[in-house]
């Protein structure tokens, strides 16, 4: 099944706990802390696979968790670093982030990417040693990694695109140029994902071309499966636009030549923009040649290069490879997006940052800053809790607390810790 879009969850590895030890040696008195620091969190890493075509494997799965680090250790052992975890993506996938749409990074170029990076590891005791501090009791907590909800969207890395409505021939044009197999009948959307096929033209000289699911009418509001299927064609450099010149379903080829480019111009203005050749296909059947005539005259207008062929009869086919072939060789190279989001940003974590709700004599504090710093204080020790009271007074939060009216005696509640307030 060819899976094209997909969202997943990815969080990379916490950081390993300091640890609180002291060195305990036969005949060493008073060994000082010696608790090692924790180990730094695994990564989570995207790498091209060039043997993935599709999104498969993330049907199913849908979250990614790298390892934590170890936690450190007396004897100033430090914890393991945790193991990063590599997503293997195929090659043209488009990362977003799920909740702006923004470009995070555009998997085309065959390098890694660190989607999620892991925290850092907490220090141990033996760094918070002073003259006057000879025996602290606590230690820093890991840091968690950062986690993220994102998109993930396969683009087709092709030089030719063939568009068109549907069962105009497309998919027989790309088993006649190339060694593709899509699949072939007459009736409309026998098509329902994209094919890739290389196209041979001489010695040294081949190119990429996808038969793109049939377009209709509305594609680029989302009818059918439109924008399933023109995401494909976002990247091709160059377009074949394939157009039953026969009529053999009552149709017009110039009515579905300016129908098809109406869709890709409201889809994307870029899209529209991009060169084109016009293949007239079913020239062997044809009965009328009047549509023809007016399909001429209509290229001729616009500029725009007309090769009238049968793909089902290989006519014509040789001069529009060539013809393809001589554009490619003046176009630029495949589209490469440039990343709109340039790292990520965690969340707020500065004491300015927090929430204060008042509910009677209940002061409750939120915020990321408060939860870090409620991990690296050992309220078991004196010195660890006016580290504690010290910091809250410092950053500035007893007096909002004051400003909003806190009175003596009030009940301050920062998570699992409370305390009466005492000016």
């Amino acid at each position: 099944m060819f899976i094209d879009k997909a969202s997943i969850t990815v969080r990379a590895g916490s950081g390993g706990n300091g640890a609180v030890a002291f060195h305990r040696e036969k005949f060493v008195a008073s060994g000082g802390p010696d608790g090692g620091d924790g180990g730094r969190g695994g990564d989570v890493i995207l790498q091209v696979d060039p043997n993935m075509s599709t999104l498969m494997d993330f049907r199913y799965k849908r979250k990614y968790a790298a390892e934590n680090g170890g936690d450190g250790t007396g004897n100033r052992c430090s914890g393991k670093n945790g193991k990063s975890l590599v997503i293997r993506v195929p090659r043209g996938t488009v990362i977003r982030d799920q909740e702006t749409g923004a470009l995070i990074w555009d998997m085309s170029m065959g390098e890694t990417f660190t989607l999620a990076r892991g925290g850092s590891g907490g220090w141990g005791n033996q760094h918070f040693a002073t003259p006057t501090r000879q025996a602290p009791r606590f230690a820093k907590s890991g840091l968690p990694g950062e986690s993220r909800d994102v998109v993930l969207e396969l683009k087709l890395l092709a030089d030719v695109g063939l568009v068109g409505f549907p069962n105009v021939g497309k998919s027989t044009l790309l088993s006649v140029v190339s060694k593709a197999h899509p699949k072939i009948a007459d009736y409309h959307f026998t098509t329902l994902y994209p094919n890739l096929g290389v196209v041979f033209v001489e010695e040294g000289v081949s190119f990429v071309m996808a038969d793109i699911p049939g377009i209709i009418e509305g594609a680029s509001e989302g009818a059918g499966l439109g924008h399933d299927f023109l995401r494909h064609i976002d990247r091709c450099r160059l377009l074949i636009h394939v157009v039953d010149a026969s009529g053999s379903e009552g149709r017009d080829p110039v009515e579905d030549l300016q129908a098809i480019n109406r869709e890709l111009r409201e889809y994307s203005a870029a899209l529209g923009e991009r060169k084109q050749l016009i293949a007239a296909n079913k020239t062997d059947i044809l009965q009328d040649a009047e549509p023809l005539d007016r399909l001429r005259a209509y290229c001729e207008e616009n500029g725009l290069r007309l090769f009238e062929i049968s793909a089902a009869a290989h006519k014509g086919i040789r001069e529009l490879v060539l013809a393809a072939a001589e554009e490619l060789r003046q176009l630029p190279p495949i589209i490469v997006y440039e990343p709109e989001v340039q790292e990520f940003t965690p969340g707020p974590c500065r004491p300015e940052d927090i929430s204060i709700a008042h509910y009677d004599d209940v002061w409750i504090l939120e915020g990321e800053w408060l939860a870090r710093l409620v991990r690296n204080v050992n309220f078991g020790d004196y010195e660890s809790r006016q580290f504690f009271d010290r910091t809250l007074r410092d950053s500035g939060i007893y007096d909002r607390l004051e400003t909003l009216g806190i009175c003596d005696g009030d009940t301050v509640s920062i998570f699992d810790v409370e305390f009466e307030y005492r000016r």
